[in-house]
């Protein structure tokens, strides 16, 4: 709650510090308060000499902030109204003296005997009661029976009153606190006198009136005066039968009938208390009303005399009968001497009394414009109602003629409805409005938190940005999950914290403040949970604003409104409350007030040049897209749309905010001015006309890029070119916060809408707005394996994709002819239409067109630096907005798509949270005029969230000018350190991410960015700061650490800068810190394994060439050792499936091990001449020489499982470049801590680290315990050493293996298999490993593709038998089972042995097996290394490499004619494959296998592609680590 709301003793650190900037003091005094944690009660004790002293603040200002602080705590003085004896004289009434004393004798009656209430006169005055400020409440309605009012326990009535005009009552208070606990009689006879004599006043005043039981009379204790406090009743006929002693005390029978007939009974009125706990005693007011009618009070003077309990007799006795009036809020006595004037003024009292009476009997007419107050609750003040606003629902049930007048919430932009109706969906109002409108039906306990769900992910599970949430509040009757409905009480107990919750979670986790506004819809009896949601919501919502009450009822109302006083006054309710207006009406009003009404259907182009419908219903389906129809915005009633709106959604766009599609719809109606078609607009309309009038590709799926800089137009030129095409294509926009899978289906879905034949149907247009590479690329996979499903012909058009794509160099960029190019630069045509509109917008203030100024001038560096120079110029560079700039600046300038929202900047300028109609322009009066100048509001389409954002290029060089006195490095640390900002609560998931970005997120230049960068640019830039760069940025980021909660992953990049500068025991410690955090996850144990490599490196290269001693190098090896035991707890988290796949763990292994192994090998001990075979001996046997024995004892079995720890990890990185391509952009994480080659070149990187390693052992001598020399004689030669020669060949792994086939010269590649054939002298023999025979099979199947007549092929036959000893040994090697599937296909028209089939059969089974496993943890593509050809024997066996040949095109086209199919059609590639035949049965591929009634099953590239019957077909078929794959299926 805002400082406003709350008493000063209780506000917190940040009410302290709003209320100071309110009052004016300066920002750096409020930031040291706030550090201090002063808050409301610290506040009311601050001395001068603590300000001063500890806070270093200025004289002027401490007295300043101590005067507000006195005028704060100044007690409000309560104006008492008295009658004076002035008044009372001119009345006749009587002498002064005999005035006081009448006046005063209501107290003297209270204090008689055991009936008076007791009260000491130490509480007759609380001097500080008057400080407490208590809400005000309202009488019950005079004569009614108050069967649905409650009055609330401690808010405040107005004071008792004298006389009005007679029909307004006279009001009297009386406690009852201590009488209450009487005995009945005594309570008889106490209410009796209060009531007798108040009444006889009454009626010789011929006044209306009411004496009120249970009301403070007076102040005591902690009460005020007229103060609600209620009483318990052990029994209601007490106070009915204190009427009886009207018999006893009035005079007469003709005065006790009229008394009879004057008082009403006693009207018993519950007290209720929103915060009081449920077991507390019901509470009572007793009120009496006292109507004395002319017809039955005329000419009569009444006297009473008033019972008394006498303690002596105990007996009631009635005192001598007096006659009673009322002067003021008193009742004293009609003296002697003033009886006969008394008697004489009754004849003028009658005739007032008839007159009143007869005015009063007159019908009353309202006048309150209901409708003007519909329009004033429902659009915050605005003229119409849009969609800038989302609206909740509350309501219970509708009966059936309410029903039909429901069309105003079918056209409003509803977030959600609170029904309490179990039977909405099947007779009520959800099943009415989900025959027009889409909605998702939930339940309270949907809206309960999940643990480590973010508010954005919560509300992408619940749809709740796409489509409007049914909440059925008591459960469902037509539900069979268990949600019965229940009584109050049940419902109490078991839905109402559900409730609370999912009130407070849209109000302050989803739905920004100002954005929404809550509708009450009373349609049936009022219920407690009904009101109950009301509570919820104002106490949420802070008040009042932003809700609306609507009641055709008055009974309703009635009692709603008793129920809800609890939480807002009566008078408060009245303003929100719009009563008595029929719901036709209502429904009629409303729809006056909306701009615009939603077509329940709308229009979408078809092949046939005509248009159909599409229903709300439908398009409600597809809502992971912006559909852009034919008609789009045609609803839009411009009757209620002014100029000035035309005017703000004009400059929104030329502020720097997106385009609209309202902007482009009135442009296209010349009601505003027409939008500048940049260059790129024609070129990129030229590529799409091509596309698709005379596509020469013939792809079912095709796309264009824009590839544009921030701020040139080139998401502005994708919404023209979906705009002026929605007539000729189906449009839309993805909205790419949904699952890609949605996305193809909703897409699929508007491609096919109300189209039968599948080839003619338009081509749908889908604008992707920065997104990812990765996203693209699945998206594009997706939507080919939908129209394989839709078993569409290949050359067919059914999918566009308009990629916008921001990028620091466009140029770049620009890969293939659908690539379109816009740059900040603009063309001569540009400049001129950029002129002539710049001459057309003189008038406007450059604040609105910031954005189309800079445009105009091509941003130019030197405009800029002009700009921003005067825009600094004499700027207040302490106060709260400039600093508010320096945050937005530095977000914008690093962080793509960053902005802060205005609840951020709010919070941050210490206005709390706004909520009422006019906060948004409070936000804004309250920026500088240099904010008000560079700050571009944005507003989020799904959840209109407003933000505020700087053009990058201007927050650039913001800060480059403030440099000198604010570097980036405290910038950021004010940032950080800035609690409300960092804790505020909406938007928090975008900030926070922003946060990291800024911090962690590095350019990366194949995505198109300026440069690499090991860190992020704002690290990158404080690193370069003067002086002490490193120190500034290792501080940032440690604070960064604390302030974001111990992020493991900032600790991560703290770890990565300091190795990167050579601080290693630091750097050792944040890595070790980050893993305490997470000790599972792969990468963070890799960045542990960099800092031991960094180390080891830097470690070795100090120690230069010279000799080293075994005992001298100690440090060196166990730091490496550490980086290698790193990366090994990094791989065995990818093997335990804990991690998604991170190979460079395995690369970091791989380059420590061979580095290592050279520096051993330097060390004296191994530098003779036998050194290096000393060296073998002790790293291969059990061997350990005298000299390293003892120095080295720690590391001796590391030491000696080096050369098969490389050699496991070189295997790693080939099985996972056999299985996956390698074209996808790799995760930041990995690329962090590879090298260039790594990421560009992996198979490459391999094949040179297994020529390094190899090279090391490749001379182990035949006896490595005894001396001799190196011998070419193969025969001479070790397993070890012969295995070492193939990898230095390149014949090690399949990966490098299969890399010599892409060598164009077949010739050298075809030299380099025979040679690393020849180095397995008998391969036949059981002397080989499992890996070099498989290894030796893989090199004699890729010898087979490159030189097939080769004299040192062996035949199939030779090599299947030869592979049997896999079969036998059981082998485990998914490289295994690759070669099995493709040595044992069969070949037609011959016969196979059952062995052969059934060892294929179990290879392709443990293929699938092992890729599943493999595939969880990524999501590339597989990669298919062999295809089956025509020709029989060897050269059935087709590589890859062999069909790339004969597709034309760069590098991106190759791949898309893989993806779209195009390869299969290449008339080459045909010649060379063979179709394979076989059938599809039950949604699978088989083939035909060997033996008689054998089949084998084949995967689909897309199992979509497959036809939904059981059909005979044929394809192509390819051999891959996934299983044996089929192609271009055709039935």
């Amino acid at each position: 709650m805002e400082w406003k709301d709350l008493p000063c003793g209780k506000w917190t650190e940040s009410n302290v510090s709003s209320w100071l900037t309110f009052i004016g003091i300066k920002e750096m005094y409020i930031q040291k308060l706030y550090e201090e944690e002063v808050t409301g009660p610290v506040l009311l004790g601050l001395q001068e000499k603590y300000l001063r002293d500890t806070i270093k603040m200025k004289g002027g200002q401490i007295q300043h902030l101590l005067l507000k602080r006195e005028e704060l705590l100044k007690p409000l003085q309560k104006k008492l109204k008295a009658v004076s004896c002035a008044d009372i004289d001119s009345m006749g009434v009587g002498s002064s003296s005999e005035c006081m004393r009448e006046s005063k004798e209501k107290v003297q009656i209270s204090n008689e005997k055991n009936e008076s209430e007791p009260i000491s006169k130490t509480n007759e005055v609380e001097p500080n009661s008057s400080s407490v400020s208590l809400a005000l409440g309202d009488f019950r309605n005079f004569g009614d029976p108050g069967t649905d009012f409650r009055y609330v326990r401690n808010t405040v009535l107005p004071p008792e009153t004298g006389i009005e005009d007679m029909i307004v009552p006279c009001h009297e208070y009386k406690s009852l606190e201590t009488a209450h606990k009487l005995e009945p009689l005594k309570l008889k006879i106490k209410v009796a006198r209060e009531v007798l004599r108040f009444a006889c006043a009454c009626m010789n005043m011929r006044s209306n009136g009411t004496i009120h039981f249970g009301v403070m009379d007076k102040v005591r204790g902690t009460h005020k005066h007229g103060e609600i406090i209620g009483i318990p009743i052990e029994n209601q006929d007490d106070f009915v039968d204190a009427l009886d002693y009207i018999e006893k005390c009035f005079d007469g029978s003709d005065q006790q009938s009229d008394a009879r007939k004057c008082i009403r009974n006693p009207i018993f009125i519950e007290v209720i208390d929103n915060g009081a706990n449920e077991a507390r005693k019901v509470n009572w007011i007793i009120e009496y009303d006292v109507v004395p009618k002319a017809s039955i009070v005329k000419n009569k003077l009444y006297s009473v005399g008033i019972p008394n309990f006498s303690e002596k007799d105990k007996k009631v006795k009635s005192e001598e009968k007096v006659s009673y009036y009322r002067v003021g809020a008193n009742t004293p006595t009609i003296l002697r001497k003033n009886l006969i004037s008394f008697i004489q003024d009754l004849i003028k009292k009658d005739q007032q009394r008839e007159e009143a009476e007869a005015f009063a009997n007159q019908p009353a007419e309202s006048r309150e414009d209901l409708g003007r107050k519909l329009s004033i609750l429902l659009t915050c003040g605005n003229k119409y109602i849009d969609n800038s606003l989302s609206f909740v629902i509350v309501t219970n049930k509708f009966n059936e003629e309410h029903l039909k007048t429901i069309k105003f919430l079918v056209h409003l932009n509803i977030f959600c409805v609170f029904d309490f109706d179990p039977d909405s969906k099947t007779s009520g109002l959800c099943g009415q409005y989900r025959e027009h409108q889409a909605a998702n039906l939930h339940f309270l306990h949907d809206y309960a938190s999940k643990p480590g769900l973010s508010s954005t992910d919560f509300k992408t599970s619940l749809q709740l940005s796409e489509i409007t949430s049914w909440i059925f509040c008591n459960g469902r009757n037509d539900y069979h999950g268990g949600e019965e409905p229940c009584d109050e009480k049940s419902w109490i107990k078991k839905r109402k914290k559900l409730l609370k919750r999912a009130v407070s979670v849209i109000c302050n986790e989803i739905l920004p403040p100002r954005s929404f506004v809550v509708i009450f819809l009373l349609m049936s009896q009022i219920e407690q949970p009904l009101v109950d949601t009301f509570h919820e919501f104002y106490s949420e919502m802070n008040g009042h604003d932003h809700l609306a009450i609507i009641s055709e009822s008055k009974d309703n109302y009635k009692k709603w409104s008793s129920l809800a006083q609890t939480s807002s006054d009566l008078e408060s309710l009245k303003e929100i409350s719009v009563v008595g207006m029929p719901m036709s009406h209502v429904d009629a009003t409303i729809q006056t007030m909306q701009l615009s009404n939603k077509q329940l259907t709308r229009r979408l182009p078809v092949c046939n040049k005509g248009l159909c419908f599409l229903k709300t219903t439908d398009e409600s389906t597809m809502y992971s897209l912006e559909i852009v129809s034919a008609d789009q915005c045609d609803e839009t009633n411009l009757e209620l749309m002014e100029d000035e709106q035309v005017d703000n959604v004009e400059k929104y766009f030329y502020q720097g905010g997106k385009i609209s599609w309202t902007h482009l719809w009135l442009a296209e109606r010349a009601k505003c001015e027409h939008v500048i078609q940049r260059d790129a607009y024609k070129e990129t309309t030229e590529i799409l006309e091509g596309i698709v009038q005379v596509d020469t590709t013939k792809r079912s799926i095709q796309s264009i890029t824009i590839c544009h800089q921030a701020g040139s137009g080139g998401s502005t030129v994708a919404h023209q070119i979906l705009w002026n095409w929605r007539t000729k294509l189906r449009c839309a926009v993805v909205k790419q916060s949904h699952p890609i899978p949605n996305v193809c289906r909703h897409s699929v879905l508007l491609r096919e809408h109300e189209e039968r034949d599948p080839m003619r149907r338009l081509p749908v247009l889908l604008l992707l707005d920065d997104c990812n590479a990765e996203y693209i690329d699945e998206l594009r996979q997706e939507l080919g394996n939908a129209v394989a499903t839709m078993k569409i012909n290949a050359s067919v058009l059914c999918f566009i994709l308009l990629i916008c794509r921001r990028c620091h160099n466009p140029e770049k960029m620009s890969r293939n002819a659908q690539t379109v190019v816009v740059t900040h630069k603009l063309s001569k045509k540009e400049n001129v239409l950029f002129a002539k509109k710049r001459s057309e917008m003189k008038s406007m203030p450059i604040e609105s067109i910031l954005a189309f100024v800079l445009m105009c001038e091509g941003f130019q560096k030197s405009y800029i630096e002009g700009f921003v120079k005067n825009l600094l110029k004499d700027i207040d560079q302490s106060s709260l907005t400039t600093r508010l700039i320096r945050f937005v600046a530095l977000l914008n300038c690093h962080v793509e798509n960053s902005y802060i929202s205005v609840s951020h900047c709010e919070a941050s300028l210490g206005l709390g949270i706004q909520r009422d109609r006019l906060s948004y322009c409070r936000f804004v009066e309250s920026l500088s005029e240099q904010a008000r100048l560079v700050f571009i509001q944005l507003r989020e389409s799904t959840t209109n969230l407003s933000s505020i954002k700087i053009h990058p290029l201007v927050a650039s060089e913001i800060l480059e000018q403030l440099s000198a006195i604010h570097p980036q490095s405290s910038i950021a640390k004010d940032l950080l350190c800035d609690k409300v900002l960092m804790d505020h609560r909406f938007g928090r998931d975008d900030f926070l991410k922003f946060i990291r970005n800024l911090l962690t997120r590095r350019n990366r230049n194949n995505t198109g960015d300026s440069k690499d960068n090991l860190f992020s640019p704002l690290i990158k830039h404080i690193c370069e700061e003067k002086p002490d760069g490193l120190q500034k940025a290792t501080e940032l980021l440690k604070t960064a650490y604390t302030c974001l909660g111990d992020d493991a992953f900032i600790a991560q990049q703290l770890a990565r800068l300091l190795y990167t500068n050579n601080r290693f025991p630091e750097a050792q410690w944040w890595a070790e810190e980050a893993k305490r955090h997470l000790p599972r996850d792969s990468f963070i144990l890799d960045t542990e394994g960099q800092v031991y490599k960094k180390w080891f490196y830097a470690l070795h290269d100090g120690l230069g060439t010279a000799e080293k001693m075994p005992e001298e190098v100690c440090e060196v090896i166990g730091t490496a050792l550490k980086g290698i035991a790193a990366f090994r707890a990094s791989e065995i988290c990818l093997k335990s499936g804990t991690a998604s796949l991170n190979s460079s763990c395995y690369c970091g292994e791989i380059d420590v091990g061979c580095r290592l192994l050279r520096f051993i090998s330097s060390v004296n001990a191994f530098s003779g001449k036998y050194g290096k075979h000393e060296l073998m001996r002790y790293l291969l046997t059990d061997y350990i020489p005298e000299a390293v024995k003892k120095p080295w004892m720690k590391f001796h079995s590391q030491l000696k499982g080096l050369q098969r720890s490389i050699y496991n990890a070189l295997e790693c990185i080939s099985e996972d470049l056999s299985y996956f391509h390698t074209d996808i952009i790799e995760d930041e994480e990995v690329c962090d801590t590879k090298e260039p080659e790594q990421i560009s070149n992996p198979r490459k990187w391999l094949t040179r680290k297994s020529a390094v390693y190899a090279s090391f052992f490749s001379d182990v001598l035949p006896h490595v315990d005894s001396p001799g020399s190196d011998s070419d004689d193969f025969g001479m030669i070790t397993p070890l050493n012969r295995q070492m020669k193939i990898y230095q060949l390149g014949g090690g792994t399949l990966t490098s293996i299969l890399s010599l086939l892409s060598d164009h010269n077949t010739e050298r590649s075809g030299g380099k298999l025979e040679k690393i054939v020849a180095m397995y002298q008998n391969p036949k023999s059981n002397n080989l490993e499992q890996t070099e025979l498989i290894n030796f099979l893989c090199t004699q199947v890729a010898l087979a593709c490159t030189l097939p007549g080769s004299s040192k092929l062996m035949s199939l036959i030779e090599l299947q038998n030869l592979s049997m000893r896999l079969v036998r040994e059981r082998c485990k090697f998914a490289t295994a089972y690759f070669l099995l599937s493709i040595l044992f296909w069969p070949e037609d028209n011959e016969s196979s042995p059952a062995k052969h089939e059934e060892v294929l059969m179990s290879a392709i089974k443990d293929l699938q097996h092992l890729f599943w496993q493999k595939s969880k943890a990524k999501k590339s593509r597989t990669i298919t290394h062999f295809f089956l050809g025509k020709a029989m024997g060897h050269n059935r066996i087709i590589h890859k490499s062999a069909i790339e040949k004969h597709i034309a095109g760069n590098l991106t086209e190759r791949r898309l004619k893989w993806r779209g199919g195009e390869v299969w059609n290449t008339p080459k590639v045909v010649q060379m494959l063979k179709r394979v035949k076989g059938w599809t049965e039950n949604e699978h591929l088989f083939v035909q296998g060997t033996s008689k009634g054998s089949k084998i099953r084949v995967i689909p590239l897309n199992s979509a592609s497959l036809p939904n019957a059981n059909e005979n077909v044929t394809f192509f078929l390819g051999f891959s680590f996934q299983g044996v794959m089929a192609f271009d299926i055709k039935v």
